[in-house]
């Protein structure tokens, strides 16, 4: 019985020592050996949380753009209607989208009436030019101071008014013709300009009252940007200026300003700025579009995009100190070009960041720097 209980103790006390052994070896870590045989306790390394690439931020040029919205509109559109009233449509030989020519016949009316008209006309200016040329002769012979004995003083001054009624009947007999000709003419409804037909009101056989709309035309296919830019911006534009407009169909288009309104809005205090846009460009009137007006060039310092994270609504980048971790820092960004971004506040030229890995870090992060040799930044490996 004493044997069991010494055994027992001995038991007690070797589980005391291991786990006192254990506690020891968990508090201060894996026990060494030092230089004089000593037994010393051995502090764990920190491990990389990453390895990343960094670079400097460098300076460059970039453009200074001014970004505004607006509608696209058509340059001018042209109404083209009927002269006359109560005239057929004979034929159409355009449809929407068309385009045309200036003096191109688009529509015709029926005209066999006003021929008719145009002949008679006609015959009652030759009929009045025969009567003329008789009155014109007899005035002359009443001129002639041979004759003069012959002819009384109520003769020759009927014959001379003969003359001048007969030439007044020819004027009014080519008047009407010309009248008929003009009518005439209008039956052919012409294009006054180049352009698009964007409307069309008629169909053959319809009978139109004068004034009525019967196409509607794009002058010269143009079509402009009216840019809604707020007034405190409005004068850093001029006439002239290069527009860059990103179409609803993502192709760029290039155009130029061509004028500023004069009218500021009251409410939305701002003006429109009105862009001429290429002919062919990929866009339609009535589109809403987004443009940058380019303004000049100016020197930025720029970080590579993916050294940029956003996170809760912020801009951030990741500085390398020179004990190798990393220090989260909250910056502003301006500019883009490309795969640049401007910081316009928060770092400097001399900073070493993060440029390959940045969003998988943490404020305080040991990494390893992999820049290659001779680099900027690869002065700051660890």
């Amino acid at each position: 019985m004493q044997f069991n209980k010494s055994r027992r103790a001995v038991v007690i006390i070797a589980v005391v020592v291991l786990g006192l052994g254990l506690g020891g070896t968990l508090l201060f870590g894996e026990q060494g050996t030092s230089e004089k045989g000593e037994k010393v306790a051995v502090v764990p390394q920190d491990k990389p949380a990453l390895t990343v690439i960094t670079a400097q931020p460098q300076a460059m040029r970039l453009p200074i753009q001014l970004t505004a919205n607006g509608d696209i509109a058509i340059w001018q559109e042209a109404s083209i209607g009927a002269e006359a009233d109560g005239w057929r449509v004979e034929s159409v030989r355009v449809d929407v989208g068309d385009i045309v020519q200036k003096g191109e016949i688009l529509a015709t009316f029926a005209s066999e009436m006003i021929r008719a008209n145009l002949a008679q006309a006609s015959a009652t200016v030759a009929e009045a030019e025969a009567e003329a040329q008789k009155a014109v002769a007899n005035a002359g012979r009443a001129r002639n101071p041979r004759a003069s004995g012959a002819l009384t003083a109520q003769q020759i001054n009927e014959y001379l008014a003969t003359e001048q009624a007969a030439l007044a009947r020819v004027e009014v007999a080519r008047a009407a013709e010309a009248v008929q000709r003009l009518r005439l003419k209008q039956t052919r409804v012409v294009a006054p300009d180049n352009g698009v037909i964007s409307a069309r009101n008629v169909t053959a056989g319809a009978v139109m009252g004068s004034g009525a709309e019967l196409f509607r035309l794009i002058r010269q296919g143009r079509l402009e940007w009216r840019a809604e830019v707020i007034a405190s911006d409005l004068g850093r534009i001029k006439p002239g200026v290069a527009v860059t407009l990103s179409a609803p169909n993502g192709e760029q288009v290039k155009g130029r300003v061509r004028m500023i309104g004069p009218i500021v809005d009251p409410k939305k205090r701002s003006a429109l700025v009105y862009v001429d846009l290429p002919a062919g460009a990929p866009v339609r009137a009535g589109m809403f579009a987004t443009g940058q007006f380019e303004l000049g060039v100016s020197e930025a310092l720029t970080v590579p995009q993916q050294a940029v994270v956003i996170r809760d609504g912020f801009s951030y980048v990741f500085r390398l100190n020179p004990d190798g971790r990393v220090s989260q820092v909250r910056v502003d960004t301006g500019r883009r070009l490309g795969e640049a971004v401007e910081i316009v506040r928060g770092v400097g030229h001399e900073a070493v960041l993060v440029s390959k890995g940045a969003g998988f870090l943490g404020d305080g992060d040991l990494v390893k720097n992999a820049s290659p040799p001779g680099s900027p930044a690869s002065s700051a490996r660890k």
